[in-house]
């Protein structure tokens, strides 16, 4: 087998570990907590449907792509729930590393093309990075809505620590933080959020 598809087969391979790879979020009607790949395919074809309410025109197809890969690295790294204050402490190192490795396995083409888009992610300065942020918080939040609030609940966690990670939908739709803005006051009125 020629070396670029080897380490492209390798690759695809290595990231089926990103299914092993468990969230703070219960699936929508209850039950388990979803997976990283889980999230990231939810978040790729929300994109897909919602992306006409981008604050800003987007490429699609690279905010898909984005939403698609931007929890690869946590297959090394482990996932930091969105509220714990001690995990982000080192979460950016960890997945530092885990990118170099993880994306390295690729071709130099597509490993720095997906390194690239995964900065632009983080960094959070264009369109399509604020809009697939937008994805990364209206995702959790949806399905922690359809389950009462019951993530929320478990954790302890404030309307201010919602608000303050919403933020980021703003950026990236003004229309979804609507909707993102009654969810959390429906959710302070139950009890659900502190």
């Amino acid at each position: 087998m020629e070396e670029r598809l080897q380490k492209q087969l390798e690759f695809a391979l290595e990231i089926d570990k990103e299914k092993n790879v468990f969230r703070q979020t219960g699936l929508s009607g209850g039950g388990r907590k979803e997976n990283d790949a889980e999230h990231a395919w939810h978040m790729a074809i929300m994109a897909y449907l919602l992306g006409e309410y981008a604050n800003e025109p987007v490429d699609i197809s690279k905010v898909m792509i984005m939403c698609l890969i931007h929890d690869i690295v946590e297959i090394d790294a482990g996932d930091t729930y969105a509220y714990d204050t001690e995990g982000k402490k080192t979460q950016r190192e960890r997945e530092k590393a885990a990118k170099e490795r993880i994306f390295n396995i690729l071709p130099e083409d597509q490993a720095k093309d997906l390194m690239g888009l995964f900065e632009e992610f983080e960094e959070n300065e264009t369109p399509e990075a604020r809009f697939a942020h937008a994805m990364d918080n209206l995702q959790p939040l949806i399905l922690n809505n359809s389950n009462n609030g019951s993530d929320w609940k478990e954790h302890g966690v404030s309307a201010e620590q919602v608000y303050k990670r919403q933020m980021m939908t703003r950026k990236g739709s003004e229309k979804l933080y609507e909707i993102t803005d009654m969810i959390i006051k429906e959710h302070v009125r139950r009890g659900n959020l502190q």
